[in-house]
C-alpha cells in the first residue's frame, strides 16, 4: 500500500516537475519583460491619466495593465492604489483584468503548453472582456457604491502585497535609450523581476502541483462526466459557466492557472471554458475577501457578479468564434503530459536564463533586494519615509551607514551599489528625484520647501 502511494506521489510530482521545467524560460522571459516595462513606466503618471471614464482612458489603464506586474495580489493591490490617487473605480478594475490577462508571462507560458490559439483566445478574449467592462461600468455602476468603495479604500483596510502596490521604483528623466540602460534601471529591474517572482512563488507552485496530482490521479472520463462532453452547444455554454467557478474554488491565480488549464483542456472541457477558467483569477475567494476590505461588501458582490458574468461571455464568445472559423484544436493529448527533460532546445534556453537570473541577483542582493523584499508586505504608511534616491526603496535614515553629501543634502541609500550610483552622476538623480518622497534627503528628515517658515 505504501509502494502504491508512493509510486502514485512520485508520478504526480514527475509531472508537476516537467511542466515547470517546460516553461521555465518562457516564464523568465515574461518577468524580465515585466520587469524592464515596470520600470520605464512610473505608477505615479498612471493613476494621473485614469481619472475619467473616456474611451482613451479605458485604453491606457488597458495599456498600463498589460504593462505590470502578472501577480493578481498585487494588481489588485495597486488598483485601489491607483483608485485612492484618482483614478476611476472603473479604470483601476480595468487595470487589474489587463495586468492578469495581458501580460508577457501568461501569453509565453500559454503558448508552449497550450498553443498558439490559446494565446490567441486569451488575449482576444480578453480585449473583449475589457470593452464589455467598460460598458457595464459607465451604465451601471452607481454612484453610490463609487461612494461606498472611496469610503472603505480610504480607512486603508490590509489585504495582500500592499508595499508592492505602492512601491515605484521607475526610472524617470532622460531619453529612452538612457534610462534602459542605466545603472539605476538595472537595479530597478532586478529588484522588479525577483518581486514578481516572490508575488507569484506560491501561486506558481500550487499550480503546478495541482496540475501534476490531477493529471496524474483523475482519469480522463471523470472530467468527461464533470464538462458534458460531447453535447455540443451544450457543452460549449456548461463549459464557459463551469470554467470560472473552478477557479473560484481553486485558490490558484495568475500564471499557476495555465498547468490547471492544461489539464481541464485535456479532460474535456470546452474551448470557450478554458479561456474562461483562466480569466476567472481575479475572483478566486482570497481575491473577493480582500475586494471586502478594501471597497466594502457591496461593492465586492458587484464586483464578482459582473466579472463572473464577463469571463463567462467572453469566454463563450471567443469558444464560437473560433470554433465557426475551424481553429479551435482538435487533440486534447497534450505533449507535456508525455514529454520528458532531455537535451533540447528548452533544456538549453533554461539553461541560458538561469545564468541570466543569477547575474540579476547578484545585482538585486547587493542593492538592497532582500530589505526590498522585506517591504512589500508592509503598509506604505508603516514605511519609513525617506527612501533610496536610486531605487526608491525605504530606508532607515538614523540606522544606515550608506550616506552621500551633495550640494550641502544628505543622501541615504540601501547599499554600496546605490550611493555608488549616485555618486558617479547625483545630478541625474536629483533632477530625476527617482520617482520618490523629498524625504529621501534626510537633513531634518525634510526638504528644503518642507523646512521653510
Amino acid at each position: 500500500m505504501i509502494v502504491f502511494v508512493l509510486e502514485h506521489i512520485g508520478s504526480a510530482l514527475r509531472l508537476s516537475f516537467t511542466m515547470f521545467w517546460q516553461v521555465l524560460w518562457p516564464l523568465a522571459l515574461g518577468f524580465l519583460l515585466s520587469a524592464i516595462v515596470e520600470t520605464l513606466v512610473s505608477k505615479q503618471a498612471v493613476s494621473r491619466l485614469l481619472g475619467r471614464d473616456t474611451p482613451k482612458s479605458v485604453a491606457l489603464a488597458t495599456g498600463f495593465g498589460a504593462a505590470s506586474s502578472s501577480c493578481s495580489y498585487a494588481a489588485v493591490a495597486i488598483a485601489r492604489t491607483l483608485f485612492r490617487k484618482g483614478s476611476t473605480l472603473g479604470n483601476a478594475i480595468i487595470f487589474e483584468f489587463a495586468s492578469t490577462n495581458l501580460v508577457f508571462e501568461l501569453g509565453l507560458v500559454l503558448l508552449i503548453l497550450l498553443g498558439w490559439q490559446f494565446l490567441a483566445a486569451e488575449f482576444s478574449g480578453g480585449l473583449v472582456m475589457i470593452v464589455v467592462l467598460a460598458v457595464i461600468f459607465r451604465f451601471a455602476l452607481r454612484r453610490g457604491l463609487v461612494e461606498q468603495a472611496h469610503t472603505q479604500a480610504d480607512r486603508g483596510l490590509l489585504g495582500r502585497m500592499e508595499g508592492h502596490g505602492a512601491m515605484d521604483m521607475s526610472v524617470t528623466g532622460g531619453s529612452f535609450v538612457r534610462r534602459l540602460f542605466s545603472a539605476r534601471a538595472f537595479t530597478s529591474i532586478s529588484h522588479y523581476f525577483f518581486m514578481n517572482i516572490v508575488s507569484l512563488w506560491t501561486d506558481l507552485l500550487l499550480g503546478f502541483l495541482i496540475a501534476g496530482a490531477l493529471g496524474a490521479w483523475v482519469p480522463n472520463s471523470v472530467w468527461s462526466a464533470l464538462f458534458l462532453t460531447g453535447h455540443g452547444g451544450l457543452t460549449e455554454i456548461w463549459g464557459a459557466f463551469i470554467g470560472p467557478l473552478i477557479a473560484v474554488i481553486s485558490f490558484v491565480c495568475s500564471v499557476g492557472n495555465v498547468p490547471l488549464a492544461a489539464v481541464l483542456w485535456r479532460g474535456g472541457i470546452s474551448f470557450g471554458g478554458v479561456i474562461a477558467f483562466i480569466f476567472a483569477d481575479l475572483i478566486i475567494l482570497p481575491i473577493l475577501n480582500i475586494y471586502r476590505k478594501y471597497y466594502g461588501a457591496r461593492v465586492s458582490l458587484y464586483l464578482f457578479v459582473v466579472s463572473y458574468a464577463t469571463m463567462a461571455l467572453a469566454g463563450l464568445m471567443v469558444g464560437l468564434v473560433f470554433n465557426v472559423a475551424g481553429v479551435v484544436p482538435t487533440n486534447r493529448n497534450i505533449f507535456i503530459f508525455d514529454t520528458t527533460i532531455s537535451w533540447n532546445y528548452d533544456t538549453f534556453l533554461n539553461i541560458g536564463f538561469l545564468t541570466l537570473i543569477t547575474g540579476l541577483g547578484v545585482r538585486f542582493l547587493r542593492t538592497g533586494g532582500l530589505a526590498m523584499l522585506r517591504e512589500m508586505a508592509v503598509p506604505p504608511d508603516q514605511q519609513s519615509p525617506t527612501k533610496d534616491p536610486v531605487c526608491g526603496m525605504s530606508v532607515d535614515g538614523e540606522s544606515t551607514k550608506q550616506r552621500s553629501v551633495y550640494e550641502g543634502t544628505d543622501y541615504v541609500f540601501c547599499s554600496s551599489t546605490c550611493r555608488a550610483s549616485f555618486e558617479a552622476d547625483p545630478a541625474a538623480f536629483v533632477e530625476a528625484g527617482a520617482g520618490v518622497s523629498p524625504r529621501s534627503r534626510v537633513d531634518g528628515s525634510r526638504s528644503s520647501d518642507e523646512r521653510v517658515g
